[in-house]
């Protein structure tokens, strides 16, 4: 018997978890503790204990599958990838705008970066977005426009140093389990926790603060709080005029949310906003945590700018246990977006609409003819395709047909294509509509990196072959680039084309296999090789061209939908602990499915006995884009007028309920935290 211990990184969270994959005899049979990971220091949640039950599992994808009559046969590589060359060179010939891309953040940043390095050599757009769209787009859009660099400022050990932690849209124990550690090293120490959420969570049930208010309302309960922080002279001054810029209008504009008024809006009582206010402005060292609740809304930039102008009015900024920290929902959304898988950049952040930087990536990559138009966002995208605008489309490792909004539209969208081809590790909702699948390596097959939410670039590394004739994700898009005539994807190793990656993405400059592989890795930026790595960003200014803070004086907007006579309730959605987002790899997981099997809808205790609903009772929940099935939860743990589905289940998908109409402005969120919805037994 060959026992190997292999290290490397959580395919789940962004939060960036080591630990060891047992490989016996070329099978996974667990994991064991990698205590030298300063990330999670030898600890797991119950998704990264049980990570490796999805690896061996017989319906694996393990050779290409080519739709013929409706039905899928098994086809050679040759085969599977001349006939995706094939269309897609027909299909770029007639026009590369009616093509678009969706790239991955569970792929490794050398396949994201090769893939869309693929799209704009070798197609001609910058139709190229993933689902960091759907999750923390507003986090990067709003983040740039007040601090010039849209990540989390803080690393996850600085949370273990702050007085007071503030989370406002983050059930942060089941969504970021390690990071939720950090928050309690805190407490132990003295700190306070404040929870800010319209469910009474696992997280809120810990806080020494619970402040429920109505799904939607973040700017005018932020406001609420500066109002009250400059009314009792307890801004930071000093941080104030010297590191920021716009304090005066925003000053104005919050003397309009007194917490009465404030009280009106968001439901919360006058007293407990004057509560927290005080809280967060008297700690030495103040950490806000946020995630979805946050930026999924119409208005997800603006509340993720709300929190900026309350980090910067306390000078909550540049130290440990402070900062604004956005946390990621995926193992490699930061990294996916690092790489350029977003529609309006190159890779860091480098805008594909600047003239400079085009001619600066045309010369690095040894090619002519980047576009400078901005391409489309995946909300964009389904909409064109559904009007006939995209003819056809590459999806690697996404699952939109469970995790993009208005599911019944997205099913009409994908059906309206000439040509689709999707890249995966198992025949997901959306490989099933597909007119060629390529089976692909899971992380544990793989050598490459993920960067998580702090920033930190990390090592995976292959555990076990791959089943079958699946490959690396990097190899399958660079043959098909190379079959279409491009001599740039001569690529032999995700090595190579992280040594390419560094060459063109500032951040990522100074890093190196021999850095990387140690355990704590590196942070970006890291310009060069001597530099450490920032855990901690604009210690002494801002990312911004006058290195200030931006204010942002913003005006509380309603949500684009409210609950009316005819649908009554206010639907939010999001994530368990044992389970992540489109159910994949965590539903194929034995242990993690039989925790929680199927979806439920959560709803308050007096909403039910006045409909009649009983717990476990099966119940339709309807919008205006669909209607759903689902068993009822009833408790206290959630606000009156607000119901709760969790989105990982296909068989009651939330999905099917919520918007993809209306949008952020700025980033191109929809509301997926706001639908208008009615709730009614089952006759």
């Amino acid at each position: 018997m060959e026992i190997q211990y292999v290290p490397t990184t959580c395919p789940y969270c962004g939060c960036g978890c080591g630990f060891n994959l047992v490989n016996v005899d070329g099978k996974l049979v667990g994991v064991e503790p990698w205590k030298r990971n300063p990330v999670n220091e030898g600890k797991l949640c119950p998704k990264g204990n049980f990570s490796y039950e999805f690896v061996h599992r017989e319906d694996r994808l393990t050779t290409p599958l080519i739709k013929k009559g409706g039905e899928f046969v098994e086809a050679t590589w040759d085969e599977a990838l001349d006939l995706v060359a094939s269309k897609l060179t027909e299909m770029k010939e007639k026009n590369p705008e009616q093509l678009a891309f969706l790239s991955s953040a569970r792929c490794t940043n050398e396949d994201n970066y090769t893939f869309q390095k693929f799209v704009r050599t070798v197609i001609g757009t910058n139709n190229v977005d993933h689902c960091a769209r759907l999750c923390h787009g507003p986090s990067v859009a709003g983040l740039a426009q007040t601090f010039g660099s849209g990540a989390m400022t803080n690393s996850l050990e600085s949370c273990a140093h702050s007085d007071v932690v503030f989370l406002i849209g983050t059930n942060t124990l089941e969504q970021h389990p390690l990071m939720w550690r950090r928050a309690l090293q805190a407490k132990a120490k003295g700190a306070k926790i404040m929870v800010a959420d319209p469910r009474f969570t696992p997280s809120a049930k810990q806080a020494d603060l619970y402040i429920p208010f109505k799904s939607g309302t973040d700017v005018a309960l932020l406001n609420s709080m500066m109002n009250v922080i400059i009314a009792e002279g307890l801004e930071d001054k000093e941080f104030v005029e010297n590191r920021t810029t716009g304090y005066e209008e925003l000053k104005e504009m919050v003397k309009k949310y007194p917490p009465e008024e404030a009280e009106k809006i968001t439901g919360v009582p006058a007293d407990l906003i004057r509560e927290a206010a005080l809280m967060y402005a008297k700690a030495d060292n103040a950490s806000l945590l946020f995630s979805m609740g946050i930026t999924q809304h119409t208005v997800g930039t603006e509340n993720v700018m709300s929190t900026s102008n309350l980090a910067m009015l306390t000078g909550n900024i540049g130290r440990p246990g402070t900062g604004v920290n956005p946390l990621r929902g995926q193992n490699n959304v930061q990294g996916a977006c690092d790489m350029g898988a977003l529609p309006v950049s190159f890779p860091g952040y480098q805008a594909v609409a600047n003239e400079e930087l085009v001619e600066k990536m045309t010369c690095s990559w040894g090619c002519s003819d980047l576009s400078c138009k901005p391409g489309l966002t995946v909300v964009e995208i389904m909409h064109a395709a559904h009007a006939g605008d995209i003819k056809g489309m590459y999806i690697m490792g996404e699952n939109p047909m469970i995790s993009d909004p208005d599911l019944q539209h997205v099913g009409e969208a994908l059906n309206n294509l000439d040509f689709l081809v999707v890249q995966d590790i198992f025949l997901t909702e959306t490989a099933e509509l597909a007119d060629v699948v390529l089976p692909a390596y899971s992380w544990a097959e793989k050598d490459g990196t993920f960067t998580s939410t702090e920033r930190r670039v990390q090592y995976i590394r292959k555990a076990v072959e791959g089943p079958g004739e699946s490959r690396d994700d990097w190899a399958i898009t660079s043959d098909i680039a190379t079959r279409m005539g491009s001599d740039l994807f001569k690529f032999n190793s995700a090595q190579e084309i992280f040594e390419e990656i560094r060459s063109v993405t500032p951040q990522y400059a100074g890093m190196n296999k021999e850095r990387l592989e140690k355990p704590e890795a590196l942070h970006w930026p890291c310009p060069d090789e001597e530099h450490p790595g920032t855990p901690i960003l604009h210690a002494e200014k801002f990312s911004t061209p006058d290195g200030l803070g931006v204010f942002k004086a913003i005006e509380f907007k309603a949500p684009a939908e409210n609950p009316d006579e005819e649908y009554p309730f206010i639907l939010t959605t999001g994530r368990l602990l044992f389970h992540w987002h489109t159910g994949s790899m965590t539903r194929r997981s034995e242990t993690l499915n039989r925790e929680v099997s199927t979806g439920f809808v959560e709803i308050n205790t007096e909403d039910a006995a006045k409909l009649g609903i009983k717990n476990k009772e099966m119940v339709k929940v309807k919008t205006r884009r669909g209607e759903i099935e689902v068993p009822a939860k009833v408790t206290n743990d959630i606000i009156q007028g607000t119901v709760f589905i969790p989105f990982h289940f296909a068989e009651c998908a939330a999905n099917m309920l919520t918007s993809g109409d209306a949008l952020d402005p700025y980033a191109k969120m929809p509301e997926l935290k706001v639908s208008a919805a009615s709730i009614e037994k089952l006759e």
